[in-house]
């Protein structure tokens, strides 16, 4: 069986690759800072990167004020009950407190006038991680024309408005004029924010192990992505998710990282548009550290996954210059 799912993966890998991510919303219509002209971010290659640094060092950082908690879904505001959902394994993210507090929402921009969003992750005071393609369109290999970053989005809105951030330069591993196997590989991007807003809010390490380490903790991984298809608010108890789909994350503990591929880690933690650029961690130390990048999900022809995709970690410690 095992042989089996391999040959299915290494077939449809460069065959059937769909990017997991972009949800188009109305998000910019509706709200009052998009009334001014957009201020596209500085664009940069990673060859072309000079004296870029990410303080830390891949090192997290937890907020004297902030406690830790390894339940996403304990609520910090009372009015946010709800009972036990059996329909799938992801709960809503409703802690403020860290890690979670360093997991937001990318708010981008299209050059056609388009707004959509993913997922990313600080990992300094001021940088985000999020994929590539949360930044350029794969297919027109346009840029974004404006991007924030939305920290701890809970039902739609953030502890402090003013906390919003918006990116001001990305340096990005592809621009999607490279192969398949290239796109998907290095299919990630760094934000550096306007404002150190991770100084309050926290931001996770990472930590780059082979695969041949991932793979045996099975059943140890978390997921979180803002995606599209959560929460569902016909189901019971997540009738107070009034800001609509794919603002409040969703959170799935107990998944695995499966094998790796050409260099792709294979995953089957759940996720769908929105979800893209979602950080996988792992625990160590009881310390929650960045250990792979959500970027693509493999389907079938009548739409079913049958594997999700993840970038390593690697790439950032080449840049932290590791």
């Amino acid at each position: 069986m095992k042989n089996k799912l391999q040959s299915k993966q290494s077939i449809a890998l460069f065959i059937a690759v769909t990017f997991s991510a972009i949800t188009l919303n109305t998000w910019w219509n509706a709200n009052a800072q998009t009334t001014a002209k957009p201020t596209p971010p500085k664009y940069t290659k990673l060859q072309d990167v000079k004296n870029f640094s990410i303080k830390g060092n891949g090192k997290a950082f937890q907020p004297g004020n902030l406690q830790q908690t390894n339940q996403p879904d304990k609520a910090d505001d009372q009015k946010f009950k709800r009972g036990v959902i059996g329909w799938d394994d992801r709960v809503p993210m409703l802690s403020r407190q860290y890690p979670w507090s360093a997991i937001g929402r990318v708010q981008g921009l299209t050059t056609e006038g388009k707004d959509y969003h993913c997922t990313g992750t600080l990992i300094s005071e001021d940088v985000v991680l999020t994929n590539a393609h949360c930044v350029i369109d794969p297919e027109t290999r346009q840029l974004s024309q404006k991007i924030l970053f939305l920290p701890n989005v809970i039902n739609g809105k953030v502890t402090d408005e003013s906390d919003i951030a918006q990116v001001q330069n990305v340096i990005y591993g592809t621009d999607f004029t490279g192969t398949k196997l290239e796109n998907q590989t290095n299919d990630w991007a760094v934000l550096k924010l306007n404002k150190p807003i991770g100084l309050k809010y926290g931001y996770l390490g990472w930590k780059s192990f082979p695969s041949s380490t991932l793979t045996k903790n099975r059943n140890k991984y978390i997921f979180v992505g803002y995606s599209g298809d959560f929460p569902n608010t016909n189901k019971q108890n997540y009738q107070f998710f009034t800001a609509g789909k794919g603002w409040t994350a969703s959170v799935q503990q107990g998944c695995s990282i499966v094998g790796e591929e050409s260099n792709v880690l294979l995953h089957d933690c759940d996720t769908t548009g929105g979800s893209s650029g979602g950080a996988i961690l792992g625990v160590i130390g009881n310390q929650p550290c960045i250990i792979g990048l959500n970027n693509a999900e493999i389907k079938t022809r009548d739409g079913r996954t049958i594997i999700n995709l993840g970038v390593k970690i690697d790439f950032l410690d080449r840049l932290a210059g590791k």
